[in-house]
């Protein structure tokens, strides 16, 4: 009688100690998020650095660059080539048509009943009368500018240089020096660092920019000593951490002047500090 009741008695013990083993865990795990969450913070306040969140805002090229005198020639050849190998389209071929029914109209011998039935007692629409009307057309049409009327020299308007991408920068205070910067703000406990760069562009005074921010992970990152005569044990410096977002709308709203910056890559040297301007660099591509 001893098998069967051992038969019994396995499946329990392995249920108790299952669930002993899953309750185990589950303290384990809890142990380790809160020991985790302790040195977060217990990192976080001890760090004499403090973190930054930081946005690299672009926009994009509007209107396409104007061709190199090189780029002119390779056009002027590739258009040449293709016409020299191309075949007679199907409006080519009916200017030839209308031609070769002109001339027979013109000869002594010409009788109108040999005419084709899809021309004959119809008012006739030639080749060269849709080319008039097209000419027509041409001549009303009015391209768009390729400029919004704002001097390029106005490095507060997103709207200049509307061939290149442009980078937003802004001055900030620190210290007693106003430098210009990429937009940034200080990490607040709760957030992500991509949240604070998020906050960083939207917390800017007078501006009402829409962005879409590119991935999650920082593409950079940059570490500055504050001036001495605000330095303390406690706050040395900043680690900022930089994303990248593209401009997708805004409003055209009076900014403070000299506080905003739209700049070109090859202008940043003219308003960037030169250890900085390395690491902002190493993750700006002249689109």
């Amino acid at each position: 009688m001893a098998a069967p009741f051992t038969r019994v008695c396995r499946p329990l013990w392995r249920i108790i100690t299952t669930t002993t083993l899953n309750k185990g865990a589950r303290n384990i795990s809890s142990s380790r998020q809160q020991w985790s969450a302790q040195n977060v913070k217990t990192a976080v306040a001890a760090s004499p650095w403090a973190l930054h969140g930081a946005v690299c805002l672009q926009r994009l090229p509007v209107v396409s660059q104007d061709r190199s005198p090189i780029e002119e020639e390779f056009m002027e050849l590739m258009h040449q080539m293709e016409l020299e190998r191309s075949l007679l389209s199907d409006h080519e071929l009916r200017l030839l048509e209308d031609a070769a029914r002109m001339s027979r109209k013109q000869e002594e011998d010409y009788d109108s009943d040999e005419e084709d039935e899809d021309y004959r007692d119809k008012e006739i629409v030639t080749a060269q009368d849709l080319e008039d009307t097209w000419e027509q057309k041409l001549k009303q049409f009015q391209p768009a500018p390729r400029s919004q009327g704002v001097d390029k020299k106005d490095m507060g308007s997103s709207e200049r240089c509307l061939a290149d991408s442009l980078i937003l920068l802004v001055k900030k205070d620190v210290g007693s020096q106003k430098l210009w910067l990429l937009p940034q703000i200080q990490w607040q406990m709760g957030e992500t660092l991509r949240q604070t760069a998020e906050r960083a562009l939207a917390s800017l005074p007078g501006a009402d920019l829409k962005a879409t921010f590119l991935g999650n992970a920082p593409c950079g990152f940059y570490k500055y000593k504050y001036p001495k005569d605000i330095q303390k044990e406690d706050s040395v410096g900043a680690k900022v951490f930089f994303f990248k977002a593209v401009l997708s709308s805004h409003k055209h709203l009076p900014l403070e002047k000299n506080s905003f910056a739209w700049v070109k890559k090859d202008e940043l040297q003219d308003f960037l500090k030169p250890e900085y301007l390395k690491q902002v660099r190493r993750f700006i591509m002249a689109l």
